[in-house]
């Protein structure tokens, strides 16, 4: 299964699992944007659960969180 490039590169995902993207509406149509709100466009967002969970899958590569290994209890 091949890990879709668009994806990768409109999202990131943090050591802690979080999907963040970057806000829309950066690059045209900045002249009737207050200072306020382009400041605000150029921080990462978090996105919600559901929302992530979907970028995860189409992420085939993606970092997940460690499990514990079941180990038996007699060892070779």
């Amino acid at each position: 299964m091949k890990t879709r490039k668009s994806i990768i590169k409109r999202f990131k995902i943090t050591k802690s699992g979080k999907v963040l993207h970057r806000p829309r509406g950066q690059d045209h149509y900045r002249a009737k944007k207050t200072r306020k709100k382009i400041r605000q466009t150029r921080k990462w967002v978090e996105l919600d659960k559901n929302t992530a969970k979907k970028i995860k899958k189409m992420l085939y590569f993606a970092p997940r969180k460690n499990k514990k290994l079941k180990t038996s209890k007699y060892k070779r």
